[in-house]
């Protein structure tokens, strides 16, 4: 086989070996930040038809939603926001956490802060 050919196979398999942690790590920090998204638009808190969760809910459903993704994730990390006013009410949701990074000898911490988009409620 061509030396030109085996060293570009090996930078390629480098480069995914490199990459996979940080990828797997960002991809499990935007399916949480759907999640939370989700949470702050559930219908039943928009037009006030369910029956009102606490802030302490919120919180341990992101939990939740976090430990379903691979991610250690305490109550204190997450942000919970409130804005109520006569004609709209704003649910927002935040995490804010690091996971540490393993790869190809190196460790480094990655910080993370998914949050919901600022959602009107009815």
């Amino acid at each position: 086989m061509n030396m030109k050919v085996m060293l570009g196979i090996t930078v390629l398999a480098l480069a995914i070996i490199a990459g996979y942690p940080v990828g797997s790590t960002d991809l499990r920090s935007r399916l949480l930040e759907d999640d939370i998204n989700d949470l702050a638009a559930q219908l039943d808190t928009r037009t006030g038809l369910g029956t009102s969760k606490s802030d302490d809910d919120y919180r341990n459903a992101v939990v939740r939603k976090a430990m379903e993704h691979g991610i250690d994730l305490q109550p204190n990390q997450v942000t919970v926001e409130r804005s109520v006013s006569e004609h709209e009410s704003i649910l927002y949701l935040a995490a804010d956490y690091s996971v540490p990074v393993s790869m190809l000898g190196f460790s480094f911490n990655l910080h993370f802060n998914p949050s919901s988009r600022k959602s009107l409620l009815f």
